[in-house]
């Protein structure tokens, strides 16, 4: 028997979304689900136990920036990601292929990998498909990433297939470069917001025959009504039995709207971003405790969540920790962001099960004063 399998427990009858359950060698992840984003092997300011407490299921790590600290190796002689952070769920690190997107003017790049100089100290690092692979197979993520090259929005066409066509063969080296079977490899569908480029990348994947498949080159600029309509031409052509993965999205709103096209995982940086910078996801929509409304306000932030910055602390006294610089601020407001995403997700898998997603995501928007 595989150390990994998707089941699908239910599909809603009017959207495509589905609930479904992603089994991996250190545990089972519900889907929908979210992944807090852990890029140096830690979800900013939040313990493992937190995370737990909040809902999350599986983390996200970042191979570019562990392989420059404290370096893979380092992190293997450390008994791997698990152990090494103290988290016991399941684990999935990128390849570092958003980073040849997003430290575009540090790198060279051909056929062959990608050189950057280090944004810390200038050194060099190179990552080719085998030593991305080699770097993930020692920080020991249930789930790798293919290397890939993620092509800015607005690209060219032609840019854009030679993109898509670097990211196959680049894929088809990071299969061949695989020699741990307790790890699942998923290949990403690139191809900008063209839907022949698209079709192009995920119909030549397919033949790879991966475990899962992510999208991604989508929330890097475009419009969010050309990231649904690019789910819409791409998510069918995925496979039916096997996790879909939206890399790097993103606003509750992108969420809702791709679960019910049939996206199963996610992750983002914004529910600790945000929660750093004093901007709460809540059941009403966004809340800003750095405005002055907030400062007599003793009701909780949000009345619907259980969190503890919800259940014993009021906005005057979050608010306050936000003015007066104190890092107590910042960890509640990130503790009540990730709890905000699972409780989210948690609602549309229960929606899909009870086959009424529809209503539920129009009820959702509607309170966000999102248009239906």
């Amino acid at each position: 028997m595989s150390a990994f399998e998707f089941h699908l427990d239910a599909a809603d009858p009017t959207t495509s979304g589905r609930a479904g359950r992603w089994v991996t060698p250190h545990g089972v992840v519900d889907t929908p689900a979210f992944m807090p984003v852990g890029t140096l092997a830690t979800v900013k300011g939040l313990l493992p136990a937190q995370l737990r407490e909040a809902g999350a299921q599986m983390v996200l790590a970042n191979t570019y920036h562990l392989a420059l600290r404290p370096g893979s190796e380092i992190v293997a002689e450390m008994g791997g990601l698990h152990r090494f952070m103290d988290w016991q769920g399941p684990i999935l690190t990128d390849s570092g292929g958003f980073q040849v997107f997003s430290l575009a003017q540090m790198r060279k790049m051909t056929d062959e990998k990608v050189v950057f100089k280090s944004h810390i100290d200038g050194s060099t690092l190179e990552l080719s498909p085998e030593r991305a692979i080699e770097i993930q197979e020692q920080l020991g993520a249930d789930v790798m990433m293919c290397l890939d090259e993620c092509p800015p929005s607005g690209e060219s066409i032609e840019k854009i297939r030679v993109a898509v066509d670097r990211t196959t063969r680049w894929a088809w080296r990071c299969r061949d470069a695989q020699k741990r079977s307790d790890q699942a490899l998923f290949g990403i569908v690139q191809g900008g917001i063209h839907p022949a480029m698209r079709q192009r990348s995920a119909e030549a994947l397919l033949p790879i025959d991966f475990p899962g498949y992510a999208v991604g080159g989508l929330s890097v600029g475009e419009a969010p009504e050309l990231m649904y309509q690019t789910l819409d031409c791409t998510v069918p052509i995925l496979p039916a039995n096997k996790p879909r993965y939206l890399m790097g999205v993103g606003r509750p709103e992108d969420i809702v709207e791709a679960v019910t096209r049939g996206i199963d995982m996610f992750d983002c940086v914004m529910p600790t971003r945000n929660g750093r910078n004093a901007m709460a996801f809540t059941s009403t929509g966004p809340v800003r405790l750095r405005n002055a409304v907030h400062q007599r306000d003793e009701s909780p932030l949000d009345a619907e969540c259980e969190c503890t910055a919800c259940t014993r602390f009021s906005r005057a006294y979050l608010r306050h920790l936000f003015v007066a610089k104190e890092m107590l601020g910042p960890i509640l407001l990130s503790l009540h962001n990730v709890a905000f995403y699972q409780r989210l997700v948690r609602g549309l898998r229960k929606a899909i099960v009870a086959g009424n997603l529809a209503e539920h995501r129009a009820a959702l928007l509607a309170r966000w004063g999102s248009a239906v």
